[in-house]
């Protein structure tokens, strides 16, 4: 069942420990499949190199499992949260990046301080409040905060990207975490200037509507 979008969702968590985004077996990917509704995501407490797509566990947006020898990830019921409250929404991401878990844990958003943080996110990374792991009232907090970000840094906690398909949250996340980090050297040096709001939509626009093919 599903096997692309198995192979795709296995295919991304690589990219998670490869971009140091993760640790250990925390974090995690899914993915929606636009015709049945089902989601794909990573099995709970899986080291990443040990992870192949046949182990990846299929459930309806109730929870139940579909297909799959193995529990679910530990965050499931926050993803499928998301699903059913943002049907624009494909694929879902959770890390604990460093740099951005930092700025969480101190439950401040990241203001645009960075061309690429307008670009990317089209405004301040926001951060939610605090919410406990294994139900769904992280994803509660993802959809009632996140606004029209694909990114929002959970306080205390860590990361949670949202796209229009898996690759798209991987990419927020991966992109999450490096701007982060740039923000974080460039409060060692000094205090930065936020860009202009108008400044931010224009740069945004041009990033989402022309860069690229």
């Amino acid at each position: 069942m599903l096997k692309k979008l198995k192979r795709e969702v296995c295919a991304l968590h690589m990219e998670l420990p490869k971009n140091n985004l993760v640790a250990w077996t925390s974090g995690n990917v899914s993915g929606r499949d636009p015709g049945s509704g089902y989601v794909v995501i990573k099995p709970s407490g899986v080291r990443y190199e040990n992870l192949e797509p046949q182990m990846m566990v299929v459930v309806d947006l109730d929870g139940n499992v579909i297909e799959g020898e193995l529990k679910p990830s530990s965050d499931t019921a926050s993803h499928l949260y998301i699903y059913r409250n943002r049907p624009d929404v494909m694929g879902v991401v959770h890390t604990h990046s460093n740099y951005a878990s930092a700025f969480a844990a101190l439950g401040r958003p990241i203001p645009v301080y960075l061309t690429a943080i307008a670009d990317e996110f089209g405004g301040p990374i926001p951060c939610g409040d605090f919410a406990l792991i294994g139900g769904e009232e992280i994803g509660r907090v993802v959809v009632e905060s996140i606004g029209a970000s694909p990114a929002i840094l959970l306080k205390n906690h860590g990361v949670f990207t949202l796209g229009a398909d898996a690759e798209a949250a991987v990419k927020a996340a991966i992109m999450v975490e490096d701007v982060a980090r740039t923000v974080w050297l460039a409060l060692q040096i000094g205090q930065p200037e936020e860009i202009p709001a108008e400044a931010v939509a224009k740069l945004h626009q041009r990033y989402t509507n022309v860069y690229g093919q």
